[in-house]
């Protein structure tokens, strides 16, 4: 019975690692730091990071703008750096979904908090969230840039933003692994871009 769990979870461990090996050779990692780029130059502008999903990618989205509003390293004890998980407080997300539906939240969002020049992340799994992509198809409207990290096929998603980062699995936990691989290196690289171009700082 051990042997059987044991292959499973080793099994998973060696499905992620060749999911992002194969990231690393297709070249894919490369929309990663355009992303991070287009993000510094936003905020160095003045814009803010929105950042949505569903289920587990809300999680991540939420985990994501931490990383920013808070820090991501402890040796970087720095300035906050303007970012917005649109899966908001439970008051808010019950009333537009009892009002309006779940399906138009984050274009709401979007709509009310997004600014020309601010930056959307979507994130989804299938690329097939009506939600996410009715927040990107906002995006589109109202002048504001929209990344998304997909998988699979990219679904809908893929034609609705400005430019999207693919995971080449069609199972959810190997491609929210990858997502969150991914965002992090975002969130990192964004961090040294503002930290060099020195619109936020150390604090001493």
């Amino acid at each position: 019975m051990d042997k059987v769990k044991d292959k499973l979870v080793i099994q998973s461990f060696n499905d992620s690692a060749d999911i992002k090996n194969q990231i690393i050779s297709s070249g894919e990692y490369k929309k990663i730091i355009f992303m991070a780029n287009k993000i510094s130059s936003s905020i160095e502008n003045g814009g803010k990071l929105l950042i949505c999903g569903n289920g587990g990618s809300a999680a991540d989205a939420q985990h994501l703008a931490a990383e920013l509003l808070v820090r991501l390293k402890p040796l970087n004890n720095r300035e906050g750096i303007p970012a917005i998980a649109l899966a908001m407080d439970s008051s808010t997300m019950t009333a537009c979904g009892n009002d309006f539906g779940y399906e138009v939240m984050y274009e709401r969002m979007v709509e009310t908090l997004g600014l020309p020049g601010d930056i959307l992340l979507g994130i989804t799994t299938s690329g097939n969230s009506k939600n996410v992509n009715l927040a990107l198809e906002a995006a589109k409207k109202n002048k504001i840039t929209s990344f998304a990290l997909l998988g699979s096929s990219g679904g809908k998603s893929k034609d609705l933003c400005d430019e999207y980062f693919l995971v080449p699995s069609s199972v959810t936990a190997r491609i929210q692994e990858s997502h969150i691989t991914a965002g992090h290196a975002i969130m990192e690289l964004v961090e040294n871009n503002l930290l060099d171009s020195g619109h936020i700082s150390i604090k001493k």
